[in-house]
């Protein structure tokens, strides 16, 4: 029994996302959501102690993020990424979206192309809409494991369109499960630098990573042509606690870029984000996310170990990061949203269809829950399937 991580923490009714969120498809009785990237586990104690001290002070106004917070998020960077950058070189906002939105409204023009591989995060897709410009997805390609690699030479081919301004990349990928190598990056902002096209860079999943792998910072590789977008609250479970940083060293574009977040009025966080922040980023926050990660891999273990004798015609894609495994459903031959309706409707499971993501006949599982659960909501994912594959195989 591990007290952090194998606790069940009764969410429904608490208003969260997860747990609260009307499915799309009517069910009676207790689904089990591994869908939307929210992990189940409480946050760090040293996070939890800060932000009971903050609320015995009372009162909660207008906040001026204090200098700590900056020199806390550039010295967690240098020290446990290797990838040293002046706190200067940092603003901030609510969120990573809308940090995402923001940098795209500062640093395009309405018409322009941002550049990224696909399957990637949904929002990346809203936010490249909203601000009036154009996806120019490239397909990531298939190799062995089964896993997924940049195909370059179509990246250059769409970065060297003269409407392309920006290659947005994720790193680690969701829902890719790919940790980018140093060799990888370096080609990719290789890439950039000749096209012209400036390289931003989500990278919030970038501690959940599989222990003996490294996650590379995409500004340790090119910091001149690189912007970063980066947050404790995938990592840490804080996501409604709504604090994000955007890290470039050039001082035109943070100019740039805290006119729009200003534009869209995403200025202001709330008093406890800089808390949890500074809290997080500690030697104790630290030795939290080891114990994690060893847990979700202990997870993405189950899940593997059951696809390969249950369902071994549902390949599982290599996990390196992210706690979201990607898992192949393309011999059911059925679009990702009736895969996801009927594994809610008849076993009362809830995943996340592929095509929101730009590829279809995938699911993406959540893995961020007690073991217990998962292995619960396993039992439902596996006749789900089978069921599916069985009345597939009967009718043909």
């Amino acid at each position: 029994m591990n007290p952090l991580f194998d606790t069940l923490v009764t969410r429904k009714g608490s208003s969260c996302v997860k747990w609260d969120a009307q499915p799309p498809v009517k069910v009676e009785g207790d689904v089990i959501p591994l869908w939307v990237a929210d992990m189940d586990f409480p946050a760090a104690p040293c996070i939890r102690r800060a932000l009971e001290k903050r609320v015995a002070h009372g009162v909660f106004g207008y906040v001026a993020v204090p200098r700590s917070w900056y020199e806390c998020v550039a010295r967690w960077f240098s020290q446990r990424h290797g990838w040293p950058f002046a706190p200067e070189s940092l603003l901030y906002t609510t969120g990573v979206v809308p940090a995402l939105s923001a940098v795209i409204k500062a640093l395009t023009r309405p018409g322009d192309k941002v550049v990224m591989a696909t399957p990637v995060y949904n929002c990346f897709f809203s936010s490249i809409r909203n601000n009036g410009c154009e996806a120019s997805c490239s397909p990531l390609r298939e190799v062995p494991g089964p896993s997924y690699a940049f195909d370059f030479e179509d990246i250059e081919r769409r970065c060297a369109d003269p409407r392309a301004a920006v290659l947005l990349l994720c790193n680690p990928h969701n829902p890719a499960g790919r940790v980018w190598t140093r060799a990888e990056l370096e080609r990719v902002a290789d890439i950039a630098r000749r096209t012209g096209t400036l390289v931003v860079s989500d990278e919030i999943h970038c501690e959940i990573v599989r222990p003996g792998l490294r996650y590379v910072p995409m500004g340790s590789v090119d910091p001149e042509n690189t912007v970063t977008l980066l947050s404790p609250s995938k990592s840490f479970n804080i996501a409604g606690l709504q604090m994000a940083g955007i890290v470039t060293d050039s001082a035109d574009r943070r100019k740039a870029i805290d006119r729009a977040i200003n534009i869209n009025e995403i200025c202001d966080v709330n008093p406890f984000g800089p808390v949890a922040g500074e809290a997080a980023y500690s030697d104790e926050g630290a030795a939290w996310l080891e114990a994690l990660n060893a847990y979700i891999w202990e997870n993405d273990t189950l899940l593997r170990e059951r696809f390969a004798k249950e369902l071994p015609e549902f390949p599982v894609f290599a996990l390196e990061g992210t706690y979201l495994d990607w898992v192949d459903c393309r011999c059911l031959k059925m679009r990702s949203e009736e895969i996801e309706n009927a594994l809610l409707a008849r076993e009362k499971v809830w995943v996340n269809a592929g095509a929101m993501y730009g590829t279809d006949g995938f699911v993406r599982v959540n893995l961020a829950t007690p073991r217990a659960l998962l292995s619960e909501g396993l039992d439902r994912l596996v006749l789900g399937l089978r069921a599916l594959a069985d009345e597939q195989a009967s009718s043909r």
